[in-house]
């Protein structure tokens, strides 16, 4: 399924998460392993002390080397690696299309945002320029093992939630992974400030069965059985509520907002799950 995978690596905690996380997939699934070190360059700062950059060009060579004789260590995966100067976000994308990539595997910070929030990031970037699926993952490395038995996929009828749903389907096949669909009913109330009668309540309801059952037929086609359930109120915390209590080991959903509203990752409902998700979060072109 994926065959050729880049990792985005910073030499960050959050970087070797997601390397463990795809070298575990490639030793189980085979294919191959790009690793790649993007070194910004910000010309005031080098203008003042150029020797900064020839220093990051050789670290990022450093901190390469050594994960890539780790992986080969202990996954027996020999691993290509770049180190390119340039902002990340656009080197990470430029060479997944060069490359023909069809994985980008990051963490949820890097070494330039630990303390931020995603909005803004190098991720952030990444999630929204990729011309691939993306997996962030924000879990330490030793609980990465690249295998999953249990996948939730938000589910709201859009274009981008069934791609997500046929993405999550493909991966069950790989792995024998269960897969729930959750549906979020919206509190329009809480949005357009008015009273919920019992008849909108249960037109509300009514839609959600349509769209679930619309997600179970899809399933069907794909020949894998789905769990399905409903939840009310903001789609981003019900959704890493959920996956929480399911013991979900990764979410997969579209890369755009809920309802299929067509604006960028930042801000939407994708970025604030990859915020609060205690599992990698599978986005999904």
């Amino acid at each position: 399924m994926y065959k050729k995978i880049l990792v985005a690596f910073d030499g960050s905690e959050f970087s070797k998460a997601a390397l463990a996380e795809a070298s575990n997939w490639t030793r189980r699934h085979g294919g191959e392993l790009i690793l790649v070190h993007a070194v910004y360059f910000d010309e005031e700062e080098f203008g003042i002390a150029p020797e900064q950059l020839e220093k990051r060009m050789e670290f990022g060579k450093k901190v390469c080397y050594q994960e890539k004789e780790k992986v080969l260590s202990e996954f027996g995966i020999k691993v290509e690696s770049l180190v390119c100067q340039g902002e990340p976000q656009d080197v990470i994308t430029d060479i997944a299309r060069e490359k023909g990539v069809d994985l980008i595997a990051t963490g949820t910070y890097g070494r330039r945002g630990l303390k931020r929030l995603l909005m803004g990031s190098v991720t952030s970037g990444v999630v929204v320029n990729a011309p691939c699926d993306v997996m962030v993952v924000g879990k330490p490395c030793s609980e990465c093992i690249g295998k999953y038995s249990s996948i939730l996929v938000p589910y709201d009828g859009s274009g981008f939630s069934k791609k997500a749903l046929e993405r999550a389907c493909l991966l069950s096949k790989a792995d024998g992974a269960e897969v729930t669909v959750l549906y979020v009913i919206p509190r329009y109330e809480e949005m357009v400030g008015f009273f919920r009668t019992g008849s909108m309540k249960e037109s509300m309801s009514k839609e959600a069965r349509k769209i679930l059952d619309e997600a179970k037929n899809i399933a069907v086609s794909q020949g894998v059985a789905i769990g399905m359930t409903t939840q009310e109120g903001h789609a981003a915390d019900k959704i890493a509520e959920t996956a929480q209590a399911l013991g979900s080991d990764l979410v997969v959903m579209g890369s755009y907002g809920w309802r299929g509203v067509d604006k960028a990752i930042l801000g939407s409902t994708a970025e604030r799950v990859i915020m609060n998700a205690a599992c990698p979060v599978l986005v999904v072109r």
